[in-house]
């Protein structure tokens, strides 16, 4: 478990290019059908701190850990070179998830805004994705459907810088033998049960504070 200095010397960023456009036209699931999903994606029994069918590192495990003193209860913090996300709680504790980033040079380290959260979401690239990778992305075009499949998983917390929505989003994903790595195309990624526990902690309007990779400071938002 790495101590307060780490998270403080090494907090590091996500992200980039933007990734998930809304899809608003896309079928919106029912509550049954929401519930159905939140289930299947669930381990059985599943406590966060020791269920693990997707063969992650423990480390990568959802543990709570001091946080640096001064760190505002309710904001998130993200280390991209631990690859972890600290959500920090009252009392000088955070709750500490891992996740996937950014792969290549997609990252945007920065301040931002939680403006809009979506309980399974649906997902279209955007412009810019279908540009730089058409065999990859062009058949999305028109969206996909919210679901297990779906890129964005369970759960999106959406960012924004200032009024724009940056199309950055910390999100659940179909593929959690990522996690620990970098392998998205600018969004953050956690395991769906992981983000589902998180979700309803995380209040609009917080701020998501996306450090470098180089441990640097990230940019005012």
């Amino acid at each position: 478990m790495p101590s307060r200095r780490h998270f403080v010397a090494t907090t590091a960023a996500l992200l980039s290019a933007p990734l998930a456009a809304p899809a608003l036209a896309l079928a919106r699931p029912s509550a049954a059908q929401k519930a159905a999903w939140d289930a299947q994606v669930t381990p059985p029994g599943f406590d966060p701190a020791t269920s693990n069918p997707w063969g992650l590192h423990p480390r990568l495990l959802p543990r709570r850990v001091e946080a640096r003193p001064g760190l505002r209860p309710g904001d998130i913090h993200v280390d991209a070179r631990a690859r972890y996300l600290y959500h920090i709680e009252p009392g000088g504790t955070a709750m500490r998830y891992g996740v996937a980033i950014a792969r290549d040079d997609l990252y945007e380290p920065g301040r931002y805004t939680i403006r809009r959260k979506v309980s399974w979401p649906p997902w279209t690239p955007t412009r810019n994705m279908i540009e730089r990778e058409p065999e990859k992305y062009a058949e999305f075009a028109d969206g996909v459907p919210p679901g297990p499949d779906n890129p964005l998983g369970s759960r999106a917390l959406y960012l924004f810088d200032g009024g724009r929505d940056t199309y950055l989003r910390i999100h659940g994903t179909p593929h959690p033998r990522s996690i620990g790595g970098l392998a998205s195309s600018g969004c953050v990624r956690m395991v769906m049960a992981h983000i589902n526990t998180l979700y309803d902690r995380v209040d609009l309007g917080v701020t998501a504070v996306l450090y470098p990779l180089d441990g640097g400071r990230p940019r005012s938002g």
